[in-house]
């Protein structure tokens, strides 16, 4: 399926909504975006057409945005674009959201602290497992023995003599 992504920068304009659901968290919150362009005959910039999009998150990312989105931050959205039209009380309604897949500050216009989230514990009651060698070892090393694998190793690896200059 065909989906339009577009990437947005503009600021945040209300405070992100956070839910808990049965399908996992969500938040939402709009996004002013502005056109800006240099007007030759003032020689100054001047602010075009304000667009307001509903932004959508979901999962990790809607928990990450209601810890670290606030009113009047500058962000970069990447996602999926859908404009949806409605009638209400008679009237024709158009609106854009967009679904994100990504969020970020925009570095562009200050700055920011990122700290990794916690990711939640997939294996209940099972021990850590220890972190695997990527040398080729002997069989031995995979059974715990250290000691004896050490041995091993060495035993199976080709013993170097050191080159003598002539």
């Amino acid at each position: 399926m065909n989906e339009t992504m577009v990437c947005v920068v503009g600021n945040v304009a209300t405070q992100p909504v956070y839910r808990e659901s049965p399908t996992g968290p969500t938040a939402r919150f709009r996004l002013a975006v502005t056109a800006r362009y240099l007007d030759r005959e003032k020689n100054a910039w001047t602010d075009g057409h304000t667009s307001f999009f509903t932004v959508w998150t979901r999962r990790t990312l809607a928990t990450n945005v209601a810890a670290s989105v606030a009113v009047g931050d500058p962000l970069v959205v990447q996602g999926r674009l859908k404009v949806r039209t409605e009638q209400r009380d008679g009237q024709g309604w158009l609106s854009a959201d967009l679904d994100a897949a990504a969020i970020g500050h925009d570095l562009s216009r200050g700055t920011s602290a990122f700290r990794r989230s916690a990711r939640p514990d997939t294996q209940t009651g099972a021990p850590p497992q220890p972190e695997p060698s990527w040398e080729t070892e002997p069989e031995t090393a995979a059974a715990g023995r250290p000691e004896e694998a050490e041995q091993a190793g060495n035993a199976a690896r080709p013993q170097l003599e050191p080159a003598g200059a002539t």
